[in-house]
């Protein structure tokens, strides 16, 4: 193991596992260097079904140049509708051609949109909205631009697939390698850095604050915190409020473009006197509903990678559990060749089990998890168990903390600690093809191969 990149640790990510020195280079040159595809699993009835039985219009979209929540907003623009009536499975990032579902409610084909940068297709109706996890995974071509040392990719690949568990045993050939010239690899299941923010991480601090219970430092978690990454008139916006508190001159200094902040800021200045908790809830709750959970959620990812790092810190194994894991089985309908976890079938390994549950890990039928804390969580025994009541007192959490008001509130769930795929690795450009289950970062595969600023990870 070899120490992360600074930022990388700051929401979690303290390792590297591969040890040998990264290719270097850039992503996201192009948007056509970054290509990603949903897998898809979620049904449809033709076009023409009942619109009271199915009034959600289902439809596939290839954006270029488009983040999701972005995109989602231009669309409820153009259609005179509120954008909690657009809703997606997966949220997909600007800089790349991403190709994934969106669903409508009570919207006809002939009502969509032309959207520069983004291509439609309609595939039907459904009598429910998408939500997210309505997918099985994603799909991803991916160009390396400029790499210092593009002959460390193989290596780089031979050191993921032992920590896998791959090794050159049975399954894969005698070189490591599948049927299909792939090589399996294993890496750390982290949450990327773009969960948290690539150039301001700090989402997981607002979701603290709010788990905490203390609103008004949520809302300056979000306001306040300038970065070196930012504009200058930015930081200056941001270092004002935090000084001054002086919502409404605040609201004058920060830029249209950061519409987010502002719709805070507006709340706050049409409060009579000093905000109260209250009103500082209601700043947070004028974002929209996917943004107020994410940063719940945030919070939960920091914990996870710090359980994660930990667990790597105490070279526990993370391909085969150990007494006191808690391990869920795979998801039975998953595509072929896709490794997908179901965290809802999930079983406690005590020292009877640890055996016949390897079996299961070495099939890809069983993955050891670490938990996305909540109010329904259960805490793992053993050394495990030991890691994940330690991170959670250093955060001052606790499971019940997250019995929160509405879109706040999180039952919590777990989740796997390592994710193994098959990747194929090409020179001239260097690219590199895989595929992850639905919640997986491909950043997390690409941050062991590159070993550079996450920034340059897009």
């Amino acid at each position: 193991m070899r120490p992360a990149h600074l930022t990388e640790q700051a929401v979690g990510m303290e390792y590297y596992v591969s040890d040998v020195d990264g290719v270097g280079g850039r992503l996201r040159d192009d948007d056509d260097h970054f290509r990603v595809r949903e897998l898809e699993r979620f049904s449809t009835e033709p076009v023409g079904a009942s619109t009271d039985a199915y009034p959600h219009l289902v439809f596939r979209a290839t954006l270029r140049g488009w983040d999701t929540n972005d995109f989602a907003s231009r669309l409820s623009d153009a259609l005179g509708i509120s954008r909690e009536r657009v809703n997606w499975a997966g949220t997909k990032d600007k800089y790349a051609v991403t190709t994934q579902l969106f669903s409508v409610y009570g919207t006809d084909p002939s009502a969509l949109p032309s959207v520069d940068g983004a291509d439609l297709e309609v595939l039907g109706r459904a009598g429910r909205r998408l939500e997210f996890g309505d997918l099985a995974g994603n799909g991803f071509e991916i160009v390396v631009s400029g790499p210092d040392h593009p002959e460390n990719a193989s290596q780089i690949g031979d050191e993921l697939r032992d920590f896998g568990g791959f090794g050159g045993g049975s399954g894969p050939d005698s070189d490591g390698r599948d049927a299909g010239g792939s090589t399996p690899i294993g890496v750390p299941n982290f949450f990327g850095q773009q969960r948290f923010g690539s150039r301001r991480p700090v989402t997981h601090a607002v979701g603290l604050e709010i788990v905490r219970g203390d609103w008004e430092g949520a809302v300056m978690a979000y306001l306040g915190n300038p970065t070196d990454a930012e504009p200058d008139g930015t930081q200056d916006a941001r270092t004002f409020v935090e000084e001054t508190r002086d919502w409404k001159e605040a609201l004058e200094r920060f830029p249209n473009r950061l519409r987010y902040e502002r719709s805070m800021l507006h709340e706050l200045t049409e409060c009579a006197g000093d905000p109260d908790e209250e009103t500082f809830r209601a700043a947070l709750e004028r974002l929209p509903s996917n943004l107020q959970r994410l940063f719940v959620h945030a919070a939960q990812s920091y914990a996870f990678n710090l359980m994660v790092s930990e667990r790597l810190e105490r070279g526990l194994p993370f391909e085969r559990p150990v007494a006191g894991d808690m391990v869920c089985f795979s998801d039975t309908d998953a595509p072929e060749g896709l490794e997908l976890p179901d965290t809802d079938r999930s079983q406690r390994v005590d020292d009877r089990r640890v055996e016949a549950v390897t079996r299961h890990c070495e099939r890809g039928r069983a993955f050891v998890t670490a938990p996305l804390v909540g109010t329904d969580t259960d805490l793992a025994d053993g050394e495990q168990g030991e890691i994940e009541r330690a991170v959670l007192a250093d955060l001052d959490l606790d499971p019940a903390d997250f019995d929160l008001p509405d879109e706040f509130h999180s039952s919590g769930t777990r989740r796997a600690i390592l994710v193994r795929t098959g990747i194929d690795l090409e020179r001239d450009p260097l690219s590199l093809s895989f595929s992850l289950p639905k919640g997986s970062y491909a950043t997390v595969v690409l941050r062991e191969f590159l070993k550079t600023d996450p920034v340059d990870l897009g």
